[in-house]
């Protein structure tokens, strides 16, 4: 079979790459060079013409995206990521229709439902869209238009939430906490406990992406991913200090110090981040496809803790 994969060089496409070469025929859609198969170097666009990437390909995973950043100064954020990760992603599917694609596998973000599950239910897949932001809202568009470009075309289309991933590599703010955790320092995050947030391991997600490619039941389906082992704050600080081979030095701040220091300096949002819940119900994913996370939490963290002494 042979695929085409968009953001090859990203955090969860390279490990798609790694996964896929040895299995696969793989087109390369991007801007690097790779080993891993033939490079057709574009950018996404709606102005893009993708036709010689497309040639004999079977299924599209597409994982390239402008990605989620906190604090974004462009002049108007929406137009920016509409124009990659809706623009971009439909002018990539009506191609690979006109190509014969048979399925198209978009790496959505959680984003789509919501930035928090605190006082409510988990996030499940029925869950009508509630984005809060210029990322969540061009991806909702995106997921919406290529949906409908299914019904019409019979190209079909297999969408994937993922929340936050982390892994060998891993950047921003996991990154940042395995830092202050490795520094062995005390943390103010014991107090952190009845929050609950749902990750996925880049291996768990290449996993499910790689069942999605040909299992009958992922056609025009929405599939949310995690670990299915949700952690407190106050958990994912202890255990990386564990795979660190650090002590936990966390100390006792109630919850109400934070979300007043939140509001004082205007960070609610981070705050919200590190205290709250954003839980994902995966029933709906384990279910259609006879689908488990085949990897632990813990395997997860070893990895990108690995990975962190490595860099540092």
């Amino acid at each position: 079979m042979k695929l085409l994969i968009t953001g090859y060089s990203g955090f969860v496409g390279n490990s798609l790459c790694e996964k896929m070469c040895n299995t696969h025929q793989l087109h390369l859609l991007g801007r690097k060079d790779s080993d891993c198969g033939v490079v057709f170097k574009s950018s996404i666009d709606k102005d893009s013409n993708f036709s010689e990437s497309l040639t004999g390909v079977d299924c599209v995973i597409h994982s390239a995206a402008r990605v989620h950043v906190m604090n974004d100064d462009s002049v108007d954020p929406l137009a920016e990521f509409k124009a990659v990760n809706t623009h971009g992603t439909l002018n990539l599917a009506k191609q690979a229709v006109q190509a014969g694609v048979k399925r198209f596998i978009f790496v959505s973000s959680i984003k789509v439902n919501g930035e928090s599950t605190t006082g409510r239910l988990p996030f499940d897949a029925t869950d009508h869209p509630v984005p809060e932001d210029p990322y969540g809202i061009s991806k909702v568009e995106a997921e919406q238009q290529l949906l409908e470009l299914g019904e019409k075309t019979g190209m079909e289309i297999v969408i994937i939430r993922p929340p936050l991933v982390y892994g060998e590599g891993v950047k921003a703010n996991f990154a940042s906490l395995m830092r202050l955790v490795a520094k062995g320092l005390p943390l103010p995050f014991r107090l952190i406990k009845n929050n609950k947030r749902s990750l996925v391991s880049v291996y768990n997600l290449v996993d499910l992406i790689k069942v999605c490619i040909d299992h009958p039941n992922a056609a025009n389906q929405v599939f949310l991913a995690s670990d299915d082992h949700d952690l407190s704050t106050a958990e994912m600080v202890a255990l990386m200090a564990k795979v660190q081979n650090k002590p936990n030095l966390a100390i006792p701040v109630p919850v109400w110090c934070f979300k007043l220091a939140g509001k004082l300096l205007g960070k609610q949002a981070v705050i919200d981040r590190l205290t709250g819940s954003l839980q994902l119900d995966i029933t709906h994913t384990k279910n259609t496809l006879n689908w488990s996370p085949p990897y632990s939490v813990e395997h997860g963290f070893e990895l990108a803790a690995k990975s962190f002494r490595k860099n540092s």
